[in-house]
């Protein structure tokens, strides 16, 4: 996890998780070793046509209830993803609504007035209101190696444990293809049908889109890709290696900006933090910039050393989305557009 202290993470370090600022976080990636997690194999989901429900998470741990659940209560992104399997969920918490009422990017699909937010921001949760939707499980993903589950509260999660045992999705030292295959796992054992055209379509979209980044990258390797997220102090720029979506691109042969170890350090990991004086000390073509309504975006930087930048001047600019929504429908794009701005780049840098 980023900015960590020994394996725990500060508040601070995980808002710039991933090379990413933000509320959100760092996405997991490394190599195609699906097997680590203890769900890859497809019989840890079960029917949920009738009888018990059991599903054994990335924890290794198997919840078992008596009925499959109804009552579900999700990280933004979890609920976000299932209900483009047709799941929808009772309660969310993290990022679900901008500070204009507007859903957050995290929300994805979802229709808010059908969901109670249990809290929008960092270590927010309403644990009275938790309980009050009498919950048959709680789903969210992890981001370490430790089981924590994002965005519940330290404070107040064996409190949460209590009311509602709790499902976990690995995003942590994986490709990006691990978790989608996991979460199309869960939605089928909560009663997504997955034989309809909306999802087939969706995965057949992802395997092209997956084919056309890597045709992309191929025709292009000498373009330079950054990592990148903002604030209003510093710059964070990515490693590639702990995050699911860039480790997933870079298996595809994009070639990323990639910081030495000792510079990530601070970041546990994760990213080196740069001064905005300092931003231009990697040469990049095209620069990916986190999208989450936590993170300063492009349009809103006006430091003087960003404008220069040549992939800025160039106009080779995209969003990335460091929490990806684990659907194949939401994560087609994130492929596409990286595809799109490798095929249309010059070299800049």
């Amino acid at each position: 996890m980023p900015n960590a202290r020994a394996n725990h993470p500060t508040r601070r370090g995980i808002l710039a998780a991933g090379g990413a600022l933000g509320l959100g976080a760092v996405l997991a990636a490394c190599g195609d070793d699906d097997a680590k997690s203890s769900g890859s194999d497809s019989s840890a989901s079960t029917s949920a046509t009738s009888g018990p429900w059991t599903f054994k998470d990335d924890r290794g741990t198997t919840v078992k209830l008596d009925g499959t659940p109804t009552a579900i209560v999700a990280f933004t992104g979890v609920g976000a993803a299932l209900y483009d399997y047709g799941i929808q969920v009772k309660g969310v918490f993290g990022p679900t609504k901008t500070t204009d009422g507007k859903a957050d990017v995290q929300a994805g699909d979802m229709d808010l007035s059908q969901v109670t937010v249990l809290g929008n921001v960092w270590d927010e949760f309403n644990v009275e209101k938790f309980a009050a939707l009498a919950p048959d499980v709680l789903i969210s993903t992890m981001f370490d190696d430790a089981g924590t589950l994002w965005y519940v509260p330290e404070a107040s999660k064996d409190k949460i444990a209590k009311l509602a045992p709790s499902v976990g999705i690995s995003v942590y030292d994986r490709q990006l293809t691990a978790p989608l295959e996991r979460m199309w796992q869960l939605a089928a054992s909560l009663g997504a049908d997955l034989t309809a055209a909306k999802a087939t379509d969706a995965k057949k979209r992802f395997e092209a889109a997956a084919t056309r980044l890597r045709a992309a990258a191929k025709a292009k390797p000498d373009i330079k890709v950054m990592a990148g997220s903002a604030s209003a102090e510093l710059f964070y720029v990515s490693g590639s290696n702990l995050s699911v979506d860039l480790e997933y691109f870079k298996a595809l042969g994009v070639n990323f900006v990639e910081p030495p170890e000792s510079a990530k350090k601070e970041g546990g990991g994760w990213y080196e933090s740069l001064s905005w004086e300092n931003v231009d000390k990697y040469a990049a073509d095209i620069i990916m910039m986190d999208d989450r309504t936590s993170a300063l975006q492009p349009a809103a930087i006006t430091e003087a050393t960003w404008k220069k930048l040549p992939a800025v001047k160039a106009g080779q600019v995209i969003a990335r989305s460091p929490e990806p929504i684990l659907s194949y429908d939401k994560c087609v794009p994130l492929l596409e557009n990286l595809a799109e701005a490798l095929e249309k780049a010059k070299k800049v840098s």
